[in-house]
C-alpha cells in the first residue's frame, strides 16, 4: 500500500488512538481526522448517559466515516475510529479494500482501565470500558502494536511496517 493511503487508528477508548494518528499522520505528511468528532449527538449523549452504543447506533457514524474516507483516498489520511467489530471495519473500507489499512493499538483492560482514570472530559465514562473489551473482535489484518511503549516508540514501530 501506499504511504498515503488511508490509515485506520483503531482500538477501545483510552488506547491512544488520536495522540498516535495525529503523530503517524504528521510523519506521513497526511491529515487527521479524530472518528469522535463524527458521532451524532443521540451517540454522545446515549454515552454519557453510561449507556454503550449498538450496532444500529454505530452504522451512520461509520458511513460517515467511510465517505470522509473515500474523500481522501487520493492524498491520504489517518482516521482515529474504535472500529471493534470486523463488520464495522468492512463497512469502513468499502469501496476502499486496496487503499486502507487498520493499526490496532492493542493493550489490556488493566492499561486501558489506568489510563482512562486519569483522562478527563471525556464524553465516554470508564464504566463503558468492560463493554468495549466485550464487543472488541481483534483484527486478523492489521498492524498491530502494543501500548506500553512511548508514543514516538509506536509511531516508528507502525512506519517500519507500512510498505
Amino acid at each position: 500500500m501506499d504511504r498515503k493511503g488511508i490509515y485506520v487508528v483503531m482500538g477501545v477508548s483510552g488506547c491512544g488512538k488520536s495522540t498516535i494518528g495525529l503523530l503517524l499522520a504528521e510523519k506521513l505528511g497526511i491529515p487527521f481526522f479524530d472518528g469522535d468528532d463524527y458521532h451524532p449527538e443521540a451517540n454522545v449523549k446515549k454515552m454519557k448517559s453510561g449507556l454503550a452504543l449498538n450496532d444500529d447506533d454505530r452504522k451512520g457514524w461509520l458511513e460517515a466515516l467511510n465517505e470522509l474516507a473515500i474523500e481522501h483516498k487520493e492524498k491520504g489520511a489517518v482516521i482515529a475510529c474504535s472500529a471493534l467489530k470486523e463488520s464495522y471495519r468492512s463497512l469502513l473500507r468499502k469501496q476502499l479494500k486496496k487503499e486502507m489499512a487498520f493499526v490496532y493499538l492493542q493493550g489490556s483492560f488493566s492499561e486501558i482501565h489506568a489510563r482512562l482514570q486519569k483522562r478527563k472530559g471525556h464524553y465516554m465514562p470508564i464504566e463503558l470500558l468492560k463493554s468495549q473489551f466485550e464487543t472488541l473482535e481483534e483484527p486478523k489484518d492489521a498492524i498491530t502494536v502494543s501500548i506500553t511503549h512511548s508514543p514516538d516508540r509506536i509511531v516508528t514501530e507502525i512506519l517500519k511496517k507500512i510498505t
